[in-house]
C-alpha cells in the first residue's frame, strides 16, 4: 500500500501507474513536490468517495461496465485500452477500481460544488493603482481634495479606468484588498493599500448583497468550498502514508 485512507488502502502499483501518466502528460522528470502534489490528489479522490459512499451513491457493476465500454469506444476498442492499461502498469481489476472511485469522487465533488448559490454579497469598485509610495500618496491627496475618483482612475488607467466590476469575499488574490473593499460604503474610497501589485486606493461604486456571480466568481467559489470540505475532511480522517 502506499496509503491508507480511513483503513482503506491505495496501492503502490496504482501510484506508480498515476505517476506514469502523469511523467508523460508533463513531458519530463517529476519532482519530489509534484509526487507528492499527486499523491494528495489521490487521497483527495478516495476521500471525495467515501463520503459519497456514506451519503448512499451506489454504483452497479452494470453502470461501470457500460462506463468501461464507452471508454474503450473511445480509445479505439477493448484491446486499444487494453494495451493503454498495460502501458501505464494498470490490471483490470486496478482499473476497474480506480474508474469506480473516481466515478464516486466526482458525484461527491458535483454536490459540493452545486451546493454553492447563484447569488453573493457583491461590491462594484474601482481602484486607482500605483507603483510607487509617492504617487499614490498624490493621489490620494487630490481625491481628499475634493478629486473626481473616476477622473483620476482613468488618467492613471485609460484602458480600463481603473474598473474591478463585480466580486464576492473570497474572489480577489488579495486579502487586504478585498478588506477594504467590503469595509467601504458606495463612494467612498480607501487609504493607500500596500500589496506586491502595487499601491492601491479603493473607491465602492455599489454593493448588492444577492448579486448574481459571474461564472468566473462563481467557479472561484466553487473551488474554495471544495477545498474547505477537504481540508475539513482530512482533519477528521485517519491518513497514512506508507
Amino acid at each position: 500500500m502506499a496509503a491508507l485512507i480511513n483503513e482503506q488502502g491505495l496501492t503502490v502499483a496504482e501510484y506508480q501507474a498515476e505517476l506514469g501518466r502523469y511523467r508523460t502528460a508533463l513531458d519530463r522528470d517529476l519532482t519530489p513536490e509534484d509526487e507528492k502534489r499527486l499523491l494528495d490528489d489521490l487521497i483527495s479522490q478516495v476521500l471525495l468517495a467515501q463520503a459519497a459512499a456514506e451519503q448512499g451513491f451506489t454504483l452497479s457493476e452494470i453502470d461501470l461496465q457500460s462506463r468501461l465500454d464507452r471508454l474503450a469506444e473511445s480509445r479505439g476498442g477493448a484491446q486499444a485500452l487494453a494495451d493503454w492499461m498495460i502501458a501505464n502498469g494498470y490490471s483490470e481489476a486496478d482499473f476497474r477500481q480506480s474508474l469506480a472511485r473516481s466515478i464516486y469522487a466526482a458525484w461527491m465533488r458535483d454536490q459540493i460544488i452545486s451546493a454553492v448559490p447563484e447569488t453573493a454579497d457583491q461590491v462594484h469598485a474601482r481602484q486607482i493603482l500605483s507603483r510607487t509610495a509617492e504617487s499614490a500618496a498624490d493621489y490620494l491627496a487630490q481625491l481628499k481634495a475634493g478629486g473626481d475618483f473616476a477622473a483620476l482612475a482613468k488618467q492613471v488607467d485609460p484602458l480600463t479606468g481603473g474598473e474591478l466590476g463585480w466580486f464576492p469575499r473570497g474572489y480577489l488574490f488579495d486579502p487586504q484588498v478585498e478588506e477594504a473593499a467590503f469595509s467601504l460604503q458606495p463612494g467612498q474610497f480607501s487609504e493607500v493599500i500596500q500589496t506586491k501589485a502595487g499601491y492601491h486606493i479603493l473607491q465602492v461604486i455599489e454593493r448588492d448583497p444577492q448579486h448574481p456571480l459571474d461564472s468566473q466568481a462563481r467557479l472561484a467559489l466553487q473551488s474554495q468550498a471544495l477545498q474547505k470540505w477537504l481540508d475539513e475532511r482530512r482533519s477528521q480522517s485517519k491518513i497514512e502514508i506508507l
